[in-house]
C-alpha cells in the first residue's frame, strides 16, 4: 500500500511541476505539500483526474506554528471512494497571505474555511462569505491561535437588571497557578484521614 501511495505521489508530482513541493507517507495515507499559489489548481487536479479521483472534500483547517514567518499550515483532506483512497493537502500561509477558496470546486469547504478563518484568522481568497461563524462578531482575536490568552479578553454574562448580555473585561479573582496549598491535592505536608492506614 505505502509504495501504491509513493507512486501516486510521484505521478501527481510530475503532472504538476511547481506545485508538489514535498510527498510523505505516514499512517497509509498520503500527504502533498503544495505552492501556496497552486493550491486551487492542485485540488482542481486531484479532483478530476481519473487515477486521483477526489471528490469527496472532508475537511479544512489549519495548524499555528508562531516562530514561523508563515505560521500557519493549512490542510485539508479530500478522498477517492472509487480507488478508496485519502488524501492531505498542505500549504502554509501568515496572517496576511491568503489561500485559495476550495469553495468554488467543494461546496462543503464553506463552512469549514470560514471555521479555519474565525479560529485562526487564515484569509481565503474569493470566499463568498468569509465572515466568523463560531465566534460573535464583535469577537476581538482568533481562539486556536497559540498566542491567544488562554483566559481570552472579555467574558460574557446576562445582566438580570439590564436584562441583556452585557461584555466585561475578564477578571482572575486568583492569578493563573498561584496555588495557597490549603487544599488537600496541593501537596500537603500534613496526613489526611486514612493514611494510619497505608504501610510506612
Amino acid at each position: 500500500m505505502s509504495g501504491e501511495l509513493e507512486a501516486l505521489g510521484a505521478r501527481i508530482s510530475d503532472a504538476l511541476p511547481g506545485a508538489v513541493t514535498d510527498v510523505k507517507v505516514a499512517f497509509g495515507e498520503l500527504t502533498l505539500t503544495i505552492a501556496r499559489e497552486r493550491w486551487r489548481d492542485t485540488a482542481a487536479y486531484l479532483q478530476t483526474d481519473v487515477d486521483c479521483n477526489f471528490i469527496n472534500f472532508i475537511d479544512v483547517t489549519a495548524a499555528d506554528y508562531p516562530e514561523r514567518a508563515e505560521r500557519f499550515d493549512v490542510v485539508a483532506h479530500l478522498q477517492s471512494p472509487k480507488h478508496n483512497r485519502r488524501i492531505r493537502i498542505k500549504t502554509s500561509a501568515s496572517e496576511e497571505t491568503p489561500v485559495a477558496s476550495l469553495v468554488e470546486l467543494f461546496p462543503g469547504a464553506d463552512w469549514y474555511e470560514r471555521e479555519t478563518y474565525d479560529l485562526f484568522g487564515v484569509i481565503f481568497s474569493h470566499h463568498p462569505d468569509l465572515r466568523r461563524i463560531m465566534t460573535d462578531y464583535g469577537f476581538d482575536g482568533h481562539p486556536l491561535r497559540k498566542d491567544f490568552p488562554m483566559s481570552g479578553f472579555v467574558e460574557v454574562r446576562y445582566d438580570d437588571e439590564q436584562k441583556r448580555v452585557v461584555y466585561e473585561p475578564v477578571k482572575l479573582t486568583q492569578e493563573y497557578r498561584n496555588f495557597d496549598f490549603l487544599s488537600p491535592w496541593e501537596a500537603v505536608s500534613y496526613d489526611l484521614p486514612g493514611d494510619e492506614k497505608a504501610s510506612k
